[in-house]
């Protein structure tokens, strides 16, 4: 401060402290370095070449840990760190993706990992470590696995024009005659869907694995579908309306997270925000289970608190 302020009296004023105490800190610094820092001519302290060479170092040292104190204070606030998310192929493909580019402006994480795999292979991505956080359908209990449930219900899919798409709700008989798109794949809400439609009799039907494809289908009237609301909600504006349908059919995701690692602030923070806006998404299809209702305030809260 006395070589900024270019004397021992703006120094003090400057530092709020007296001007003998200055002298005595510089006096301190110079026994400390054994460095000569000024040369004193009458009552004015000159740099010396030293002096210079040592302030653009403190200089430096004090720039890093402002930087140090500036990166604490962003992880802190949860704007740094990293992310490493695997999602089941229903969520994977246009959902999960939406959110977390949105989750992410503005923040400047480290690295940012998103791929989708089927939901036995998230299981064990999680377990060993591979992703902080998994999206997966029904899955098994295993020890080392956090599992918070994700509810919601199927809805029925139709193109914009269909005669059911101004209908406030879908039920099985209003499916007749239909031309379906049945979506085939591990038992959950696939089988039962399946059963469904099959229940109703239609054999000019398509098949295929994934709930995407299904919309993309629909969305260019090659027949009506019944998918996850999430699904529907990529085609929202794609020429596709979703109708809540009866008899009303599960879609159970869940979070999962290991219990043998501690998830980081941005983590707990990307889940709680993507609870939130899957349950809004749900809702606003008309397809949150009561359940889900019930237990989303509850649940994750008494699970933190037995850990």
């Amino acid at each position: 401060m006395v070589m900024l302020r270019g004397s021992v009296t703006a120094a003090a004023q400057d530092l709020n402290v007296t001007q003998p105490a200055v002298s005595r800190l510089v006096r301190d610094l110079e026994t400390r370095s054994g460095l000569t820092l000024f040369e004193r001519h009458g009552n004015h302290l000159v740099p010396t070449p030293e002096a210079v060479l040592l302030l653009a170092e403190v200089e430096r040292y004090a720039s890093g840990l402002q930087a140090i104190s500036t990166f604490a204070a962003e992880l802190r606030h949860r704007r740094r760190g990293t992310l490493r998310i695997i999602a089941m192929p229903a969520m994977s493909m246009g959902f999960l993706p939406r959110f977390l580019a949105s989750f992410i402006a503005g923040r400047s994480l480290a690295s940012v990992y998103l791929h989708g795999m089927p939901s036995h292979l998230i299981v064990e991505a999680v377990l060993s470590g591979q992703a902080e956080i998994g999206f997966a359908a029904s899955p098994p209990e295993r020890p080392g696995l956090r599992v918070e449930p994700l509810e919601s219900r199927v809805v029925l899919v139709v193109p914009r024009a269909h005669r059911l798409a101004g209908r406030r709700i879908a039920r099985r008989e209003d499916l007749a005659g239909e031309r379906f798109i049945t979506v085939v794949g591990p038992p959950n809400f696939l089988a039962r869907s399946a059963e469904i439609l099959a229940e109703v009799g239609d054999e000019t039907g398509i098949t295929t694995p994934l709930t995407g494809i299904a919309c993309s289908l629909v969305a260019e009237g090659a027949g009506i579908a019944l998918v996850d609301p999430y699904s529907a909600a990529d085609f929202a504006d794609h020429g596709i309306v979703a109708i809540p349908f009866e008899p009303a059919i599960d879609f159970r995701v869940a979070i999962l997270t290991s219990t043998h690692r501690r998830l980081s602030a941005v983590a707990q923070e990307f889940i709680e925000e993507f609870r939130a806006h899957a349950e809004a998404v749900a809702a606003r299809f008309g397809a949150r289970t009561s359940e889900r209702r019930a237990q989303g305030r509850q649940g994750p809260s008494k699970r933190r608190a037995g850990r």
